[in-house]
């Protein structure tokens, strides 16, 4: 019997923040996976080499977690004052679907250098030597994002010295600006409340800020849930118990937050709404085994992404965390401190992150003008990627 030969697809393999994913150019792709559909998941599920049963992703490019597991399709920009069009997939690991309902924070700081060094934006917008700020329309949410992306002889300056936790060599720093970042059309608190009680069986009624901000997030305190707010992935992650009950917590919430209509759909919409947990600042010892002192952040945060504990904190997750920091009375913002905060630095596994926002209330509704932070991204590896068909 006679097979078909694997098909070659033009690809770039990058870090974004502490991400990584497979980059391609809309038009890089078979036809009939240049536009949504079947044919464009089977395409992305094959390259990251999922659904594996074995949960390792051993036959494709996916790196077996949810920082690992992502996939980005970039495009000259269809919208007007934008350069790029990007659209982010989160592929599962062991089941057949692809997530496009949220973004990625972290390989937004990838876009912008991807769409330079592969033409997608008008060489006059690219300076000599300086920093280049590349208009990204975020296909997923609809949203604008600035991405600052250093310079050097006309080419994306990748190397430089600063230093990110959760990634273990410097680069050159890319600065983010999330416009407008309450995720979609819908409300920045979608039940109108800062703070909720969400009735969840396994633990009854907790108190709950929901946000759409960055991506859909539910925030509960790290107490309430039997939490210290310092845990390591290994404490949650090795715990198939408290991975059940925090994944309870999630669907609860996406139903209340109208993201879907009954518990059973959260299977189906993994990425988003992301669960955290907050808790005031306290000393802890990283995944690195980095010291932080209580006296050098101002909460301590933890957040699931596709069913795990994240081993630092997606970008997204962040804009969520810096927004709800910055609107006084959410559980974010007293587990901070409370009062006006337009930027935080908080604790996650590896470390630290600082993140800022401008929030106002106008006419009794929240909004949030723009969230910023710094991440860094660098190319791996492109050629072509071989995909069976």
């Amino acid at each position: 019997m006679a097979f078909k030969p694997q098909i070659k697809v033009p690809a770039t393999y990058m870090r974004g923040g502490t991400s990584k994913g497979v980059f391609f150019n809309l038009t890089d792709l078979p036809k009939a996976a240049q536009v949504a559909g079947p044919a464009r998941d089977e395409l992305l599920l094959r390259v990251i080499g999922s659904p594996d049963p074995y949960a390792k992703q051993t036959d494709g490019m996916g790196g077996a977690t949810s920082s690992t597991s992502k996939t980005v399709i970039l495009s000259k920009s269809s919208h007007p004052d934008h350069d790029v069009d990007y659209l982010f997939g989160q592929v599962a690991i062991d089941k057949p679907f692809v997530d496009w309902s949220g973004n990625c924070g972290n390989l937004t700081s990838a876009v912008g250098a991807f769409a330079i060094s592969n033409g997608l934006v008008d060489s006059s917008r690219i300076p000599q030597n300086g920093v280049a700020v590349i208009r990204v329309w975020q296909a997923n949410i609809k949203k604008t994002i600035l991405v600052h992306v250093p310079i050097t002889m006309g080419e994306v300056q990748e190397t430089g010295d600063f230093e990110l936790d959760g990634v273990t060599f410097p680069a050159a720093e890319i600065k983010l600006e999330f416009m407008d970042p309450a995720d979609g059309d819908g409300a920045l608190f979608p039940t109108g409340n800062l703070v909720d009680e969400l009735e969840v069986p396994e633990f009854g009624s907790l108190k709950a800020t929901m946000i759409n901000a960055g991506i859909p997030t539910v925030f509960v305190n790290a107490q309430d849930i039997g939490y210290t707010g310092t845990e390591l992935q290994d404490d949650i992650n090795n715990d198939v118990d408290a991975l059940i009950k925090l994944e309870s917590i999630r669907a609860h919430g996406a139903v209340k937050m109208g993201l879907i209509s009954d518990i059973s759909e959260a299977a189906g919409r993994q990425h988003t709404p992301k669960i955290a947990f907050v808790n005031k600042p306290q000393s802890y010892m990283a995944s690195s085994n980095k010291e932080i002192p209580q006296t050098h952040i101002d909460l301590v945060v933890r957040a699931m992404s596709m069913g795990k504990l994240h081993h630092a904190m997606m970008g997204t997750a962040a804009v969520a965390i810096g927004t709800a920091a910055a609107i006084d009375g959410t559980l974010v913002n007293l587990a901070a401190g409370g009062g006006d905060l337009n930027e935080i630095n908080f604790g996650h596994p590896s470390g630290t992150l600082k993140v800022g926002a401008q929030a106002k209330n106008t006419d009794g509704l929240w909004q949030v003008t723009k969230a910023s932070m710094s991440r860094s991204a660098r190319v791996i590896m492109q050629g072509v990627v071989h995909v069976p068909v």
